[in-house]
Parts: C-alpha cells; sequence; structure tokens
C-alpha cells in the first residue's frame, strides 16, 4: 500500500509548532513532521516508508522543502523504510536511541539517552527511554506553556497498551514500568499521545486501564 498523493492532515496548531501526520506503508506507520513557527525549523519522527509522500510532508510544512533532522522512535523495519532516502534528499540529521542506533540502515549523528534535549528552531523536545518494545526505544515530549503536552511514543504506548513485548514477561513489565514512571507519572492528563501506529488518544484516556495491562501482562 502506498499513501503518495494522499492528503496531508495538519492535526495541531500549537502556540509554537505545528504538527502534521501521515499515515504511510503496508503497516499503516504514522510518521510526524513538527514544525517551528518562530523559525521553519522541522522535525520528522520516524521515515518509516514511501519517501515521495514524506518529502511532500515536508514542504506541506516548509515550502522550501528544509528539514533539519530525524528522529527514529525504535529499530524495527516498518519505522525505518524511507529513512536513508529521506536523509539522502534533505541533508537532515539523523537521531535515535543509543541502543537501537548501531542496528539502523542509515547513518546515526546522534544516539539519544533519557532526559536530552533536541532542539527544533525554538522547540525543545525532551527524549524519553521507554525499554521494552526494543532496548533503545525512545519517546519526544513537547511541553509548551498555554498548550496540551504532545509526546510520540513510537510503538511503545497505544490506545489500550503498550507496545509488543513479545511474551516476555521481564520486557513487558520494564516496559510498562517506564511508561508508568516516565509518562503517566510526569505529564498532566491532557498530554496527546501520537503512537506509531492508528489514532491519537491522550494520558487521560489511557490511565485507568494501567491496572488492567499490568493484570493481563500484555
Amino acid at each position: 500500500m502506498t499513501t503518495t498523493g494522499a492528503p496531508t492532515r495538519t492535526t495541531t496548531r500549537t502556540t509554537t509548532a505545528e504538527l502534521r501526520e501521515r499515515h504511510v506503508g503496508p503497516m499503516d506507520n504514522v510518521s510526524y513532521l513538527l514544525t517551528c513557527r518562530a523559525t521553519g525549523a522541522q522535525l520528522l519522527v520516524d521515515a518509516a516508508a514511501d519517501t515521495p509522500a514524506l518529502l511532500d510532508l515536508v514542504r506541506a510544512g516548509n515550502p522550501s522543502g528544509r528539514l533539519d533532522a530525524v528522529v527514529t522512535t525504535h529499530r524495527h523495519h516498518d519505522h525505518v523504510g524511507a529513512l536513508a532516502d529521506v536523509l539522502r534528499a534533505s541533508g537532515a540529521r539523523s537521531l535515535a536511541g543509543a541502543a537501537d542506533a548501531g542496528h539502523l540502515p542509515a547513518r546515526v549523528d546522534r544516539r539519544l539517552a533519557h532526559g536530552d534535549v533536541v532542539a527544533v528552531g525554538a522547540l525543545r523536545l525532551h527524549v524519553v527511554h521507554l525499554r521494552g518494545h526494543t532496548p533503545g526505544s525512545v519517546a519526544l515530549v513537547l511541553r509548551t506553556a498555554g498548550d496540551a503536552p504532545h509526546v510520540w511514543t513510537g510503538d511503545s504506548l497505544f490506545p489500550g497498551g503498550v507496545g509488543n513485548t513479545g511474551g516476555d514477561a521481564a520486557r513487558f513489565t520494564s516496559l510498562l514500568d517506564d511508561v508508568e514512571d516516565r509518562l503517566f507519572g510526569q505529564l498532566p492528563d491532557e498530554t496527546v499521545v501520537h503512537p506509531g501506529h492508528g489514532a491519537p488518544t491522550t494520558l487521560g484516556e489511557q490511565r485507568p486501564q494501567l491496572a488492567a495491562w499490568r493484570e493481563r501482562g500484555w
């Protein structure tokens, strides 16, 4: 399945950023574009598939085609299919979690750790390491005064549960512990969650299910 030519949807316009998304590839991945309204700087989250569609998305945010960085949330193949081509076409820097960086099919210019800050023009995105779906999975948190926070979670948090941990109890516990502590424990209920597949949600919508997720073990 390809989404080239499909409409680009502006998901949110905050006081400091424009947030866009594009569904791409046979696994219906969601790639996200963040545009700094003050400077036109741009960051793409997960160059998953369909390079022409993603470059169209970049131009929708900034007609010059400026792309400053690509953050890969984790190493899985469906999240990196267009990475090398997008980097080559745009000249953007490549960023990924340190433990996953060596497994990507393209260069990584910066290896991310928990607590790092990624600057995109005037925007500041905070890196959250979420261990379990993969060893180096990362989420990005955007907080701006007067707006609800936004978090891009890759495949670590979805509506209805955390990401796949292959039936490994230790990995599941690690991931749920990190999600509870580092997302639900630090961010308010109005935080908008942008997952790597499917529709957005909020932490408030998901918070009542945390105990049930732990009980069922996935």
